[in-house]
């Protein structure tokens, strides 16, 4: 795990930027877990604050862009989101997000899974500019938020799904 850490969730951060890298265990198989992450075009499969997705561009490959619409509650309604790395094999995807009615600038994600027939480990870790008038504290709470309950969602279907085999 530490390589992974090192190889692809130690991005730099500019002074402006705020960061972090999140971890979920999960009870369920790298292929099953992996086919949840991978699919970009149907992240509202297991993030539970996207309401739909449709695609802008692409096939759901690398260079793809999609346009997701956020649950009402939040302080955003839309994102437009750009594929930028999907390695099937390293399990890792890289997800950028490029317009949209929010203050998450410069918004980059890196998503890694690794594991085995038993077990998955899920670590996700971004980078976003820090929005004027807006502290570095709360805009990491606040996507370390988004993304701990997404962790979690993904957790729970995984497990159960495993459950119910």
């Amino acid at each position: 795990m530490m390589m992974m850490m090192s190889q692809y969730h130690s991005p730099k951060l500019a002074p402006n930027q705020c960061g972090s890298s999140l971890i979920q265990t999960i009870d369920a198989p790298l292929p099953l877990v992996w086919s949840m992450v991978r699919k970009f075009d149907n992240p509202q499969a297991y993030k539970q604050f996207v309401k739909s997705c449709s695609m802008q561009a692409g096939d759901g490959g690398a260079g793809s862009i999609r346009e997701v619409s956020v649950i009402s509650g939040l302080p955003a309604g839309k994102s437009t989101e750009r594929l930028d790395k999907l390695d099937d094999d390293s399990h890792v995807m890289v997800v950028s997000i490029i317009g949209g009615d929010h203050r998450l600038v410069n918004y980059r994600s890196t998503t890694t899974v690794q594991g085995d027939e038993k077990m998955s480990v899920v670590i996700e870790s971004y980078v976003v500019d820090i929005p004027a008038g807006s502290s570095k504290e709360d805009t990491c709470l606040f996507a370390d938020t988004i993304i701990a309950c997404n962790l979690r969602s993904l957790a729970r279907i995984s497990e159960k799904m495993v459950s119910n085999t």
